[in-house]
């Protein structure tokens, strides 16, 4: 999860990090019905049906244009928001919450046609979710989001799995 302003420096990591990479990934985004699954199986949730949560979550997609294009013509955004609860495997992320988010609650947010993420409280949850649901075909034209996606897969020992062998 990037957390500040981008340098100059780290663009030029990005770059390193694209080249590198980019001939050894393939398309893998997953959709949001296995992002969901994939949260449930792993942590306690609690859904939130409140239609301000949902709107925060919209509101990012429509106003990200990257996200915003993967929308299907004539789709309107539709958001899944939960929470996770400081228990069980969720005391893990409360326990390694950056101090930014320290005492928060951790909240996701998932668009349902794009599988847009938008996790608040925790930049650990963040990058898990974001190595676990993968890039599209346009996602891997961006220099950033094959960077971060790289960094996420090797925070969580996932980058051997993900890469195709030349």
């Amino acid at each position: 999860m990037l957390m500040r302003e981008a340098t100059p420096q780290m663009l030029e990591e990005w770059r390193q990090i694209y080249d590198k990479y980019r001939p050894r990934l393939h398309p893998n985004r997953k959709p949001a019905t296995k992002i969901i699954e994939y949260l449930k199986q792993k942590y306690p949730l609690t859904e939130i049906k409140d239609a301000a949560w949902q709107q925060i979550v919209i509101d990012n997609v429509l106003q990200n244009a990257h996200a915003a294009q993967k929308l299907p013509a004539g789709k309107t955004p539709v958001a899944a928001v939960f929470s996770i609860p400081n228990v069980g495997a969720g005391k893990t992320l409360y326990e390694q919450q950056d101090d930014v988010f320290r005492g928060t609650p951790i909240h996701v947010g998932i668009e349902l046609e794009t599988a847009f993420l938008h996790v608040e409280g925790s930049s650990l949850l963040w990058d898990e979710l974001f190595a676990f649901r993968g890039l599209d075909a346009d996602d891997l034209d961006n220099v950033y989001l094959v960077a971060e996606y790289i960094q996420c897969l090797e925070r969580f020992d996932m980058l051997d799995n993900a890469l195709i062998d030349l």
